[in-house]
């Protein structure tokens, strides 16, 4: 006998439970879809009363808003629910593609001897077609391009120089050699390489 009052209270709780959301009972969250508007409090005639204000005045709306709101309910349209958010699909991340392609600002520096570089990190490719374009855009004469490799034959005033590019990982420098392949004299390589990094494409 016990265990049959156990086992009825036991289908009792879980009908109950069950009956918020599976068998979605009315639980009279619609019902002020039913509301009336009633008129305004009326009081007797001759009657002293203090001034009366609404504290929280019903907004009117327009009808084609009401016709056109979205009805929060559920499945069977007898409970107030929230429709489900919908899922995101996220894309895949790009932070290795992104961080293979970035390239950074060029810095003006000195090697150990004294001779003027300008150092680019990021990709190789990218830092010399950056570098070209921008010694391309200046007044100097670009005589020739190495079809491999990054360097190219410019001329500085009379003389002709050899700008290139050497890259060791991810860093590179770029420098300004004579024809010999022996460096640029400091005051000329310095003149060219500070007109490529002011004149870099942001």
């Amino acid at each position: 006998m016990m265990q049959l009052r156990l086992g009825v209270v036991l289908v009792i709780s879980a009908l109950s439970l069950a009956g918020c959301g599976r068998f979605a009972l009315n639980n009279h969250s619609l019902d002020y879809k039913k509301a009336q508007a009633l008129e305004p409090l009326k009081f007797p005639e001759n009657a002293t009363v203090r001034p009366f204000t609404p504290l929280y005045p019903a907004p009117t709306v327009d009808p084609l808003a009401i016709e056109h709101a979205p009805t929060f309910e559920n499945k069977t349209g007898n409970r107030y629910a929230l429709p489900r958010p919908e899922s995101v699909q996220t894309a895949p991340s790009n932070t290795t593609e992104a961080t293979a392609t970035s390239l950074g600002r060029p810095q003006l520096v000195m090697d150990g001897n004294k001779n003027p570089l300008l150092k680019v990190d990021g990709p190789t490719a990218t830092a010399w077609q950056y570098t070209f374009a921008t010694v391309s855009s200046l007044n100097y004469k670009v005589i020739s391009q190495a079809d491999h490799g990054y360097e190219a034959t410019i001329q500085v005033g009379e003389q002709s120089y050899l700008l290139k590019l050497t890259a060791v990982g991810s860093s590179n420098t770029i420098a300004l050699f004579k024809l010999d392949t022996t460096f640029a004299d400091p005051a000329v390589a310095t003149e060219v390489l500070a007109q490529i990094y002011q004149n870099w494409p942001a």
